[in-house]
């Protein structure tokens, strides 16, 4: 069977159906928390994410938490659509736009998401949902 293609809905999907997540943010830019450490979190537009197309600020920037600047690389240099701005230089993120998902599969998707999870949530917890997964 084909992975389908990643969809927004999937983000929330995912984050809600792993060990002890809180949801905040607003109904249109949610952020999902382990413990209090949010690990996805869809952003207001800034002015240091400007769309190279049109020049606006771009509205549609989701952030995600990596484990190490070593994965945070990884993901930016591959062929997928994930990116950094300057604003995040040294810091444990990576950006994706929501106009962007389809270019991933919800597999990628839920593996990204579990991995900022992992990322998070505190290192017992992480070892025991990785351990029954």
């Amino acid at each position: 069977m084909a992975t389908r293609k990643a969809r927004v809905e999937d983000i929330s999907d995912i984050a809600t159906g792993l060990p002890d997540v809180e949801v905040g943010g607003s109904s249109d830019r949610p952020a999902f928390a382990v413990h209090g450490k949010a690990f996805v979190f869809f952003r207001e537009p800034r002015k240091d994410a400007i769309d190279p197309d049109t020049g606006e600020r771009m509205d549609d920037v989701i952030v995600f938490m990596v484990a190490d600047l070593a994965d945070k690389e990884a993901l930016v240099e591959s062929d997928g659509p994930f990116f950094t701005t300057a604003h995040f230089n040294g810091y444990r993120a990576v950006l994706l736009r929501e106009r962007d998902l389809a270019r991933i599969s919800r597999q990628e998707l839920a593996e990204v998401v579990t991995d900022a999870w992992v990322a998070r949530a505190p290192k017992r917890l992480a070892r025991e949902f990785l351990a029954g997964a």
